[in-house]
C-alpha cells in the first residue's frame, strides 16, 4: 500500500486531490488483489485507475494552457506516452484478463510513473501555476 504524504504535495490543491484519489485507486486495486477479491472487482478497480488517470491529465493539460505554461508541450507530450502505456495496459486486460503478472505491472507501472511524475514534472508545473496566478497573469 502507497501512503500520500507530504513530499507528494504540488501546493496545487485540486491537482493533489486528484493525485491523492489515483494513489487511492493503486490501493484499492492492490486491496483488491491481495485479498482474492472476485476478478470483476480487480477489473472494475484497474479500469476506474487508468480511466482517472486520463482525466486528471486533461485537467492537468487545461491549467497548463490557462496559464501558459512554458513548458505545456513537454509536460503533454509525457502524458500522451503514459496514456499510450495505459491504453496498452488496457488492452492486455481486455485479452488476457486480470492475470497477476499485469496487476503486478499496472501496479509497478502507475506507481513508478506517478511518484516520479508528481515529484519532478507537477512540482514545477504547479509552482509556475502558482506563479503566474499570484502575478495576475
Amino acid at each position: 500500500m502507497y501512503e500520500w504524504d507530504p513530499s507528494l504535495e504540488t501546493g496545487h490543491e485540486k491537482i493533489d486531490s486528484q493525485h491523492m484519489q489515483l494513489i487511492d485507486a493503486l490501493n484499492k486495486l492492490i486491496d483488491a488483489f491481495k485479498n482474492g477479491k472476485e476478478k470483476e472487482k480487480t477489473i472494475e478497480t484497474m479500469e476506474f485507475l487508468i480511466a482517472y488517470s486520463i482525466k486528471h491529465f486533461s485537467m492537468e493539460e487545461e491549467l497548463m494552457a490557462e496559464s501558459e505554461y512554458s513548458d505545456y508541450l513537454i509536460h503533454k507530450r509525457l502524458h500522451d506516452e503514459f496514456k499510450k502505456v495505459l491504453k496498452d495496459l488496457t488492452a492486455q486486460l481486455a485479452s488476457q484478463g486480470p492475470t497477476e503478472e499485469l496487476i503486478y505491472n499496472v501496479i509497478s507501472t502507475v506507481k513508478n510513473w506517478l511518484i516520479n511524475h508528481i515529484k519532478g514534472d507537477d512540482f514545477r508545473m504547479a509552482a509556475f501555476v502558482k506563479t503566474r496566478k499570484e502575478s495576475g497573469g
